[in-house]
């Protein structure tokens, strides 16, 4: 395992799980945007949970590399969907948002399946 991937991983990690805990926390600049974007609130703790989950997963792949990539994986997939349910809404303004949180996780993902 490089630096990179370490550290890499190591704060995507972290900037998904502050994610997930602003969710469950229920941080009004996070919820305020879903609720716009019209996500129902009931979809709050699913989605806190998967952010969890895939902090986690990330962690953890860094002594089980194959729990990292499909955390890795699924985050991607996470913030993909984030990225379309704001296109949708039309809050343009608002793309970088879930963009600043899959970039690491993204990085996390390549420099993981190049181990």
């Amino acid at each position: 395992m490089s630096t990179a991937h370490l550290v890499v991983t190591l704060a995507a990690a972290a900037m998904t799980g502050f994610s997930a805990l602003s969710v469950f926390l229920r941080a009004p600049w996070v919820v305020k945007p879903m609720a716009d974007y019209g996500i129902p609130t009931t979809w709050l703790p699913w989605l806190g949970a998967a952010k969890a989950a895939g902090a986690l997963g990330l962690a953890a792949g860094l002594f089980v590399p194959v729990v990292g990539v499909a955390a890795g994986a699924g985050l991607v997939l996470y913030f993909a969907g984030a990225l379309v349910t704001v296109v949708r809404a039309r809050w343009y303004g608002h793309n970088p948002f879930p963009l600043v949180y899959a970039a690491p996780v993204a990085g996390a993902l390549v420099l993981g399946l190049a181990a």
